[in-house]
């Protein structure tokens, strides 16, 4: 699999994944994921060092993931995430219309705080586009806010049921979009941004 890369230097690469693809195994030790994917490309280059991901991404979910080059740069930039250093974006498509053009949902995730910030783009028949920023990162943090609301992930599975909407979609309409952070070895300002799949595009152009 082709995976394109967002950006890379000497310490860092960030992937766009796409979606279907998980970042690491789970228990059932599965052995397509990204990770091994990245590391194998690696291996068959000769290239001594290891990637190693800074943050999760959903299997369902595309777009941006940062790896680091060796462990100790995973730690530095692992630092950067516990200090809520990086801004982390997305697109998301959720069912119907949302009740507000921004807000903010807060509700406690894993008994901890949690709290994300939304914008509506643009409003579709069935559909809302929103650009949707966690300013904590709790597991499934968007996902389970945007249920919350009433107004789930198109294509959501795992916290909504299919039968309840009209509107369906062949994969979970979340794309990590944009990254702005600091550094952890230049102290240089990064912002990058990973334009919407295809398949995303295709359902924008389906359902206008």
């Amino acid at each position: 699999m082709n995976i394109p890369i967002a950006y890379e230097d000497n310490w860092l690469l960030v992937a766009d994944k796409p979606s279907g693809l998980l970042v690491m195994p789970t228990p059932k030790r599965e052995k397509r994921t990204l990770n091994d994917i990245l590391n194998k490309d690696l291996e068959e280059r000769k290239i001594t060092y290891r990637l190693h991901p800074c943050h999760r991404l959903d299997r369902e979910t595309s777009g941006l993931i940062i790896y680091a080059k060796g462990k100790s740069v995973q730690k530095k930039m692992m630092d950067v995430f516990k200090e809520r250093k990086v801004k982390k974006t997305y697109i998301a498509f959720v069912q119907g219309a949302m009740p507000a053009e921004r807000g903010q949902i807060q509700l406690p995730l894993e008994g901890l705080s949690a709290l994300t910030s939304y914008r509506v783009l643009e409003k579709r028949k069935d559909f809302s586009v929103l650009e949707v920023t966690p300013l904590t990162g709790r597991t499934n943090q968007i996902r389970i806010h945007l249920k919350y609301m009433a107004h789930p992930v198109v294509g959501e599975t795992k916290y909504a049921f299919r039968k309840d909407f009209l509107l369906r979609a062949k994969r979970l309409c979340l794309h990590a979009q944009k990254l702005e952070f600091i550094h952890p070895k230049t102290g240089k300002l990064l912002k990058l941004t990973a334009d919407l799949p295809n398949g995303l595009k295709g359902f924008l152009d389906k359902h206008l």
